[in-house]
Parts: C-alpha cells; structure tokens; sequence
C-alpha cells in the first residue's frame, strides 16, 4: 500500500512541476509579446528642421522685361531695369517615411525685385501729358508656401537621425504664393471694363501656384549633428492674374504696350540654386 501511495505522490509531483513549467512559459510567451509590441510601437522616427537661402535665375524672355523696354522708351533720361535674380530666404521642416522617402512644409520670402530710383526723370506717357517722375519705383515682392517629396538615391539618413556621409537625393515641390508690385503713380495703366488709363495706382496683387524639380546633397558637419544641403533645380512660377480693383469693381492692370493683349504676368520660372542648413533629429 505504501509503494502505490509513493507512486502517486511521484505522478502529483511530475504533474505540478509540469503545470507551473508550462504556466511559466506561457507567460514569460505573453510577456515577450508585450515586450515586442511596445518596441514597434516605440519606433524613432527622423525628422529635421532646415533655414535656406536661394537663388533664382529669372528667365529673360518673360512678360515683364517686355514691359521694362516698353516704358523705359517713354522716360528721356532713365531706364528700367530687367528682372535678373531673385533671392530668397526659407524655412522648412520634414519627415521621412520609410527608410529612403522624405516630405517637408516650407516658407520662403523674396526679397524685392525690381528698381527703385529718386529723381527728377522725364516721363512721356502714351498718348498724355509729361510729366517729373521723382519717385521712379517698380518692385516687385513674392512670399509663398511649398510642399515637397524627395528620394534619397544614396545613403539616407540612418535610424539615429544623422547623415554620417554624402547623400543623394532627388525631389520636386508644389506650393502657392502671393505677389505685390509696386509702380510709379505716373504709371499710365489700364482700366479692363472700359479700356481707359489713368496716372493713379495702388499696389498690384497676385497668386499662382508654383511647381519645381530638383536634386541635392546632403553632407555632415562637425558640430551639433548638423548637415549642409545643396540644390540645384528649376521653378515654374507664373501670376497671370495680377491687377487691381477701383472703387466700381474694375479691374485694373499694367500693360508692356497700352494693350489689353499686353497685360503684364509676372512670370518668375526659372534655373535655381538653394544652399540650407540642416539639423536632423529623431523623437
């Protein structure tokens, strides 16, 4: 009787340790899904935070240098300069998603464009009166947002945020902006509605949208995980629509030849260079 109780209380034993071994691995399983759980969902993600300066290379053949020879032959003594270069400063952050795919939001502000002179120059207008010009102003300012997506093709960041060597990567960019040009009041513009000109103006507006195309560089620098970038592209950017409105409505614009087929867009597509500095970080 004794070994039959000795048997079974072996049986009971081998059954306990065999119960807690398999509560033990089922728990320590559901502690490694946890664990696994809370580290996927804790993935870094990198990001940065850039400032910009940029340079646009205006292409000559556009509506305003049009309109710069047409009424620098009504001054005797002046001329109005063409739109050469723009220069401008921005801001952006970005995000990359995935490993090789980045999108940021951005702003830039131009600076002005254009000529402003202080003088006495002898204005001829079209079919008016002459006139002293003391204040020979025609400039134009551009401020805008942008969206862009760019493809890193070589080496892009790593999973700590930082850019250890050259990178290389290709993007292009959508956005909206607005401009304001400012012109002489002696400027004889034309009324759309009933194909009339006066010597009284405010400030012409506009906005367009803009696309663009670019590839750049990304390389480290030595101090605070910071990076230099470089871009070089092309801008389409074209406001068709700038003008004013009088007290009836009216619109109002400028023409490079007294025409309603002359209107005056102010088309600022062309070759760009952008210099930034980056600062990628993870959170």
């Amino acid at each position: 009787m004794s070994g039959k109780m000795m048997v079974a209380g072996a049986l009971a034993v081998m059954f306990c340790g065999t119960s807690v071994f398999a509560t033990s691995n089922s728990e320590q399983e559901i502690i490694d899904r946890y664990l696994k759980k809370t580290t996927t969902k804790h993935t870094h993600k990198i990001s940065w935070i850039s400032a910009g300066f940029t340079v646009n290379r205006i292409n000559q053949d556009n509506p305003y240098n049009g309109f710069a020879n047409y009424t620098s032959g009504h001054f005797s003594n002046t001329d109005i300069p063409w739109l050469g270069q723009a220069k401008a400063f921005g801001l952006e952050g970005g995000l990359i998603l995935g490993r090789k795919f980045a999108w940021s939001l951005g702003g830039e502000y131009w600076l002005k464009l254009g000529t402003n002179q202080t003088g006495s120059f002898n204005y001829f207008p079209p079919g008016g009166t002459p006139v002293i010009v003391t204040n020979l102003i025609s400039q134009v300012q551009v401020w805008g947002i942008f969206s862009s997506i760019q493809y890193y093709v070589y080496n892009p960041p790593t999973s700590t945020g930082l850019i250890n060597k050259l990178a290389v990567r290709i993007g292009g960019s959508l956005g909206y902006y607005q401009a304001s040009w400012d012109l002489f009041s002696e400027y004889q513009n034309l009324n759309l509605t009933d194909s009339s000109s006066t010597g009284i103006n405010t400030t012409f507006k506009g906005s367009a949208p803009a696309f663009s195309v670019h590839c750049g560089v990304d390389y480290p620098l030595s101090f605070m995980d910071m990076a230099i970038g470089a871009n070089v592209g092309y801008i389409y950017l074209n406001f068709t629509n700038v003008a004013w409105y009088n007290q009836s409505d009216e619109e109002v614009v400028a023409t490079y030849d007294g025409t309603a087929g002359g209107r005056v867009d102010l088309d600022l597509s062309g070759f760009c260079g952008k210099v930034e500095l980056k600062r990628f970080f993870t959170f």
